[in-house]
């Protein structure tokens, strides 16, 4: 295997979800990523870390946390942060958004 290529999941608007995912994110319906650690990891069925109705989250690896939290939160998008709880030296720091059909992403800053 050399890696994930690609993420599929349902939308009631595809159109205007996958518009809205690159103008805030920059994701595009295909582009190549920068090398970087990438986590596959299942949670157990009742974790609290996303929405028990949700079977995935998306998790986003970017250069520029604070850049990124500030073009999201001056484009209106609720960004919520928890630096006690979701960052430390070792995994990275952490911050999470909701697309507009309400599936979480979290966009995370991996530890230099």
């Amino acid at each position: 295997m050399t890696g994930i290529g690609g993420l599929f999941f349902r939308g009631q608007d595809t159109t205007a979800l996958a518009a809205w995912y690159e103008e805030h994110l920059g994701v595009p319906g295909f582009w190549a990523q920068e090398a970087g650690p990438t986590v596959f990891a299942p949670f157990k069925a009742d974790s609290d870390y996303f929405a028990a109705d949700k079977a995935f989250m998306i998790n986003l690896r970017v250069d520029d946390l604070d850049g990124m939290i500030a073009k999201l939160s001056a484009a209106g998008v609720a960004v919520e942060t928890r630096p006690d709880e979701w960052d430390n030296p070792q995994t990275g720091r952490f911050a999470r958004i909701h697309d507009p059909e309400g599936n979480a992403i979290e966009l995370w800053q991996p530890p230099a």
